[in-house]
């Protein structure tokens, strides 16, 4: 009877191999489907003793800031296709959790994303786009668990100081309006609600918020705190019984894996509320592997929530390339499914919201986890990787060195999952191309062996998910349009009469905030412009410039022309320009490089080398005023620059050493109103 069992697994082995090599010819996946092989590390899943703590999902974060600004410019069929590898059950990384920005005005990492209330009687829900992809998401994935999130503030919250806890009925108030206007204007629910991504907590403040959202009939909506470490926030609550009533979730940011003592003691839930962060590449996808089963295996934490959802703004910005995919070319429709998406479908597509970790999870003896996740109604997943520190590094926090080597594990399979006869398998190996395959569906598993025992022979850097469902699917569509650089020629007049967003298509803005305006002033040709909007600086979360600016663009132009209608709206004091070669962006936006062409209302022009003001190339005077347009036009070429006003040269044959390459760029001389029309590059 062994010899029969033996030769039987034998031949589906060899099924199994022959299903992952495919037409690439590639070596045979070490997959043992019998108890008989060699010994190895020996460990049982069973729930005879009760189950571990529910889960909660798998996310991503839109936000911390205007990471998916590119993708709303998308044509179709190729934005949807996108929004499916994202969010649509069994076809790609099925996301279970959207966490969104609540717009605060401010710079938040790769630009600003906008308020819904820049002014203190300004109201509007439409701004921004964060409330189109909570809707797609919701399209998709009716069941998409929803988390808000502020990083920056609107300056009129802090009342003249750089801290949105002056008032905290105010700022209550504020968060609140957003969660009403979300599901007033947009039928969203939100879920979760956070207090302030990366920054200082305020215990009354969270009280007021709670006691807010009850006032309004929101009771459901759950507080998540404080989305940066575990400490002080667990030994706070600790010490108030009020804080740890109203507080649901607490919330770590890059915890390594780990949480610590106190967080544990307050038995709330535990979330890694933002993590990965990483290079979507192999090692990328290794980084995600490893801390989707080990935040849970060493830190219990129950959901896992990535930063960021989708690399949709442009690449030299800060942490170029980090989402779980890539789109950052609208211009052409081409997109990227990067390994990330293909390393969460390995958990998504497998378990929900809901499902309960087993208590019986672990690491393997030679390296590597593993996990078992059951629905409580007999399904069963199990998810193992063996991921080799060299390729799952993450960029945060420092990953200690460990091993990991060839090695024989035999499960048992016990309690309620005794009697599964057959698991599906999907797999994935990282690394060398020839031997590289991404979310692969293997020949099932069956368990022969009336102990419920079956075996695997694992090598470094693989992905398996076992499972008694039978819904996971790779989607896939046909190949996007080829890459594609910027057009060299790009013009735009504004002139949308209903624009679906509130935002200029591809302009990044980076410092201050850039709408499409009506000028009922002007019925003429200006009717439709570009404006700047704010007019007081906002409670910041990063190093925002003293200057507003809107990038667009390739990065690596370097000779071309930019013409541009401006219009200065602030008497005496205000000033706007217009830039080329601008060679930063996001949280480093104050120490940008560039070319600068100013104008002044009080009768000035400037031509500077970076946007503080600093290295001044040439100035002089010139008959400028408030509240009248006039079209700059500034031209780089080589090591020279030039620039017109209203078609006449104003300066010719200026020097210009550096930078080499850079974006476009339009801006004001501080917050302040101004608009922009007719913008044209040609490079």
């Amino acid at each position: 009877m062994a010899e029969s069992l033996l030769e039987a697994s034998r031949q589906r082995r060899a099924k199994a191999m022959t299903a992952a090599a495919g037409s690439a010819g590639r070596a045979a996946v070490p997959l043992l489907l019998c108890a008989l092989l060699a010994p190895g590390g020996a460990y049982v899943l069973d729930d005879f003793d009760g189950l571990g703590r529910e889960f909660d999902g798998i996310g991503a974060v839109s936000g911390g800031g205007a990471t998916s600004r590119l993708l709303v410019n998308y044509q179709e069929p190729y934005r949807s296709q996108i929004l499916d590898f994202l969010f649509k059950p069994n076809f790609g990384a099925s996301l279970h959790i959207l966490k969104v920005e609540i717009g605060g005005d401010g710079q938040s990492t790769d630009g600003t994303e906008p308020s819904h209330m820049h002014y203190a009687l300004d109201e509007n829900y439409f701004r921004g786009y964060e409330w189109w992809l909570m809707k797609e998401a919701k399209k998709r994935n009716p069941n998409i668990t929803l988390v808000g999130l502020p990083w920056s503030f609107p300056g009129w919250l802090g009342k003249g100081f750089n801290w949105p806890y002056v008032n905290i009925q105010l700022t209550a108030y504020y968060v609140v309006a957003w969660i009403m206007g979300a599901k007033h204007y947009h039928n969203l629910d939100i879920d979760y609600i956070g207090i302030w991504n990366e920054r200082t907590f305020d215990i009354s403040y969270i009280k007021m918020l709670r006691k807010m959202l009850n006032h309004q009939g929101l009771e459901r909506v759950k507080i998540i705190a404080s989305d940066n470490l575990w400490e002080p926030i667990s030994a706070s609550m600790l010490l108030d019984s009020e804080l740890l009533k109203v507080i649901d979730v607490i919330g770590a940011h890059y915890p390594g894996t780990y949480s610590v003592k106190d967080a544990k003691l307050t038995e709330k839930k535990l979330w890694s509320s933002e993590d990965f962060s990483t290079l979507n590449d192999d090692v990328g996808a290794g980084c995600w592997a490893r801390i989707l089963n080990q935040n849970y295996i060493n830190g219990y934490m129950t959901s896992t929530i990535a930063w960021n959802l989708v690399a949709s703004y442009y690449e030299q910005l800060p942490y170029g390339g980090c989402g779980l995919m890539t789109a950052q070319e609208p211009w052409s429709g081409h997109y990227e499914v990067e390994p990330p998406i293909w390393i969460s479908a390995h958990t998504t597509q497998f378990t929900q919201p809901g499902w309960y970790y087993l208590k019986t999870v672990g690491h393997l003896e030679k390296g590597g986890s593993y996990v078992a996740l059951t629905d409580g109604l007999g399904n069963l997943t199990i998810i193992i990787e063996t991921m080799s520190h060299k390729y799952s590094m993450c960029v945060r926090p420092f990953l200690p060195y460990f091993n990991v080597s060839r090695q024989v594990a035999t499960f048992t399979l016990k309690g309620s999952f005794s009697q599964i006869p057959e698991l599906q398998v999907w797999y994935t190996k990282l690394g060398k191309p020839s031997k590289k395959f991404l979310f692969k569906q293997l020949d099932p598993i069956w368990i022969l062996d009336l102990d419920g025992r079956f075996t695997l022979e694992l090598e470094a850097d693989e992905l398996f998910t076992l499972t008694t469902l039978t819904t996971g699917q790779k989607g896939s569509y046909p190949l996007p349009p080829e890459s594609q650089p910027f057009p060299p020629v790009y013009k735009d007049d504004f002139n949308i009469h209903y624009p679906r967003f509130s935002e200029a298509p591809n302009f990044a803005d980076q410092t201050g905030v850039f709408e499409y305006f009506i000028n009922r002033d002007d019925p003429g040709e200006h009717r439709f412009t570009l404006r700047q909007v704010l007019n007081q600086r906002p409670i910041t979360w990063a190093a925002d410039a003293s200057n507003t600016i809107s990038i667009i663009g390739d990065y690596e132009w370097s000779n071309l022309t930019i013409t541009c209608d401006v219009y200065i709206e602030t008497l005496d004091r205000g000033g706007v320009f217009i830039a080329g070669r601008v060679n930063k962006g996001g949280i480093l936006i104050r120490s940008a490089r560039g070319v600068f062409f100013w104008i002044f209302a009080d009768g000035t022009y400037r031509v500077t080398g970076d946007i503080a003001g600093w290295i001044i190339y040439h100035l002089g005077h010139v008959d400028v005023t408030a509240k009248k347009w006039y079209t700059l036009s500034l031209t780089i070429q080589g090591n020279f620059c030039s620039g017109t006003l209203n078609g006449k040269p104003l300066w010719t044959d200026v020097r210009v050493n550096f930078p080499k390459n850079g974006w476009a760029a339009i801006g004001t001389y501080s917050f302040e109103f101004a608009q922009f029309d007719n913008f044209q590059v040609e490079a």
